[in-house]
């Protein structure tokens, strides 16, 4: 079978090749707005980003796949009002905003490789890329696609007439039935490329500009970045689906018109993750349901909540294979204690396998592979390349062919099959761990609290709680360790 991905442009399967003469897949991921922890749901999205970046290396693709760190302050409502999400962090917090960035930054990234998922080519923080952003807006301003208002500078949707045709946007109703304060803006489905800053206040973020001080709008960061790292037309765009409607729209307008090609030839996009409530019915019983998981509520999962609650990260690894990326993924405690029993049934068969591969030579081990790229190369289809290798562990092809099968397969699982559960189960909070960053850290705090700079010694004791690091101090000096 052909390598095939759903686009959610086509809303259709299509084969994917590469365009002749070019070396790599370009493929852009939207990142996180480091203001908050990640949540389980949004790492779910990253998971299964993953999973395509592992399945093209399998299938012989070079990929240079970017992911933007959004650590410059936007608006928290996607209409560009509502407050500023970085400041709205220091606030909680009583930190500065960079420290914030780094803060969430860093947990990201511990994360990030717990989880066992792959770097990227390359990391794009916003604050590093603001001149790109600046650039691009002013190639929309001297192609005429602009306004300004008295708060900022303003993208005309009007003027890009295939604006609706992405999200399949109703925009007729839209302005007729919109609840968007308009404020000076021509059109309900218009967004802000540059924002002024208040003139009677000083923001945390904001540097100079053409047009004046202010900050860049949310969307602009990603096609700037995009196009940068590579080119005006990349080969794969990925998000959420919550990125479709305005997000990834609006990065479509503003990239087009800015350079009049395409701007992605395949959009793919992850489903939420739900978790469950009660609703009281009116008979009085109670009925489970489900719902995104947001921070915007305050109550959300993290990964360092699994691990208190004595799951490593890769069995929330392997109970994201269990559904299919762009299916619902419902969350319950009990349905992520099934993953961690089925996740130890899994390595039951596998651990007695390890180092025993050898070359595969048998048709049916032969048999196997195919199959298995076949549904990988299916638009992801996870579920049943879990399924092929269950039933490839229990045929009767020799341990030797069986080991290097879960050896081949587990380059997209990465579930880490090369280590024993023991094993894995006992260094998973390890995972990503940066040693001698963790050194460093406990050396700055401890020069921190000889100076009585309890501030600074407080927020590296934060910094490393986010790492996973539980520090003690006692008379002998300060010890750590990674809690399990």
């Amino acid at each position: 079978m052909a390598l095939q991905f759903y686009n959610t442009a086509s809303r259709k399967k299509e084969i994917f090749t590469l365009p002749e003469g070019v070396p790599a897949v370009r493929m852009y991921c939207c990142g996180p707005t480091v203001y908050h922890f990640a949540h389980i749901g949004n790492l779910r999205t990253y998971i299964f980003e993953d999973f395509l970046v592992r399945t093209l290396k399998y299938y012989g693709y070079k990929v240079n796949h970017i992911v933007n760190i959004t650590d410059v302050g936007h608006l928290t409502s996607d209409a560009d009002s509502g407050d500023d999400k970085m400041e709205k962090g220091a606030a909680r917090e009583g930190k500065s905003v960079w420290d914030i960035a780094k803060f969430y930054t860093d947990a990201f990234m511990a994360d990030w490789h717990r989880l066992n998922i792959q770097e990227p080519t390359r990391w794009t923080p916003a604050t590093q890329h603001i001149q790109e952003q600046i650039d691009l807006v002013k190639t929309l301003e001297e192609k005429g696609y602009t306004y300004r208002t008295s708060d900022g500078i303003y993208f005309d949707s009007l003027k890009f007439p295939r604006y609706a045709d992405f999200a399949r946007l109703d925009v007729e109703n839209l302005r007729k039935g919109s609840r968007i304060d308009m404020g000076e803006k021509h059109n309900a489905t218009d967004f802000a490329l540059w924002k002024f800053s208040p003139k009677d206040k000083k923001r945390a973020m904001e540097w100079d500009s053409p047009w004046g001080v202010g900050f860049p709008g949310w969307h602009i960061e990603c096609s700037a970045m995009a196009m940068k790292y590579n080119g005006p037309t990349l080969d794969i765009h990925c998000g959420g689906t919550d990125h479709i409607r305005v997000h990834h729209t609006n990065e479509i307008a503003q990239s087009e018109c800015a350079n009049g090609v395409p701007f992605a030839r395949f959009w793919m996009h992850g489903e939420f993750l739900r978790t469950a409530s009660e609703e009281k019915l009116e008979d009085g019983t109670t009925e489970q349901k489900f719902g995104k998981m947001s921070k915007s509520s305050g109550e959300f999962l993290t990964v360092t909540l699994l691990m208190d609650r004595g799951f490593n990260p890769l069995d929330y690894r392997f109970f994201a294979i269990g559904s299919h990326y762009r299916n619902y993924l419902n969350f319950t405690w009990e349905a992520l204690t099934g993953a961690k029993e089925a996740f130890k049934s899994l390595h039951k068969k596998t651990d007695p396998l390890i180092g025993k591969a050898t070359a595969i030579t048998s048709e049916a081990a032969k048999a196997f592979q195919n199959e298995f790229k076949d549904a990988i190369g299916d638009d992801l289809n996870m579920p049943r390349a879990l399924g092929i290798m269950n039933t490839m562990l229990k045929s009767d092809i020799d341990d030797g062919e069986k080991a290097a099968l879960v050896a081949d397969f587990d380059k997209i699982f990465g579930l880490k099959l090369d280590q024993p559960r023991e094993e894995y189960a006992k260094k998973g909070a390890n995972d990503g761990v940066d040693t001698a960053k963790i050194e460093a850290l406990i050396a700055a705090r401890k020069e921190a609290r000889a100076a009585k700079n309890w501030a600074e010694s407080d927020r590296i004791r934060d910094e490393l709680a986010a790492m996973n690091v539980v520090i003690k101090d006692s008379k002998e000096g300060t010890t750590w360790s990674i809690k399990e």
